[in-house]
């Protein structure tokens, strides 16, 4: 009896991250471009990072491409938020801060960024309900993504000599924003810097200690998250 021709190994299954590289670039080559592939949790499936933190999964072949999200049933725990939570942590530290401006209330002690657009909603009420915080410098963060008259009065707004006190009075006290004219480039690196890092919403609020909360939270919630951050910095 004749023995066995010997079963051939695949590329695949040599190096499954090389065939996954390989063919979706040949079958697929609208992808985004492919920063990343790493075995995913889930056995047999793996994670394609794409620019940024754009996040897709495949098989050890590249032979199916899946849209979604992994949640871990057992832990309850979705896998793929915390991915991209990880992918998109911003170091407070690395803030661009020269592109915000300052409120400080009482000793300014402890510290949050916010970005914000002048015509959302939600930043007003927010806004209204950060007053009640002390002992806090916040730094804004004009960030104008809901049309073009978000991004002139983000303009008159940076542009004002008193920019803090203009956008108060624009978003708590409803008074109309003076026209003014300037260098408008760090209200354009605010929006490159918040779409780089997924900052897809307004208000988006930052802690020092890395949390990052998207929405308008209640003032209490706001200041058990900088007491936890104050608290987690200390040296």
């Amino acid at each position: 009896m004749p023995a066995a021709a010997p079963v051939a190994t695949s590329a695949a299954s040599a190096d499954p991250i090389a065939a996954i590289r390989k063919n979706l670039a040949e079958r697929l080559p609208q992808l985004p471009p492919i920063e990343e592939i790493t075995p995913a949790p889930m056995a047999g499936l793996y994670e394609v990072r794409l620019q940024g933190a754009d996040i897709v999964y495949t098989d050890a072949e590249g032979n199916y491409l899946i849209q979604g999200q992994v949640f871990d049933t057992k832990l309850r725990r979705n896998l793929t938020e915390e991915r991209i939570d990880k992918l998109t942590a911003i170091d407070f530290k690395s803030l661009p801060l020269k592109d915000s401006f300052k409120l400080v209330r009482g000793d300014g002690k402890r510290t949050l960024a916010v970005f914000v657009d002048p015509n959302c909603g939600y930043c007003k009420r927010f806004e209204r309900d950060l007053e009640k915080i002390d002992n806090v410098t916040i730094h804004l963060f004009l960030y104008p993504i809901l049309g073009a008259d978000s991004v002139a009065k983000s303009q008159s707004i940076w542009c004002a000599k008193d920019k803090a006190k203009v956008w108060s009075d624009w978003m708590v006290r409803d008074q109309a924003i003076p026209s003014a004219q300037c260098d408008g480039a760090p209200v354009a690196r605010n929006v490159e810097f918040g779409r780089k890092h997924k900052i897809t919403g307004t208000p988006t609020l930052l802690f020092a200690n890395g949390t990052r909360v998207p929405g308008a939270l209640p003032a209490a919630e706001v200041e058990k998250l900088l007491v936890a951050a104050a608290g987690s910095t200390k040296p």
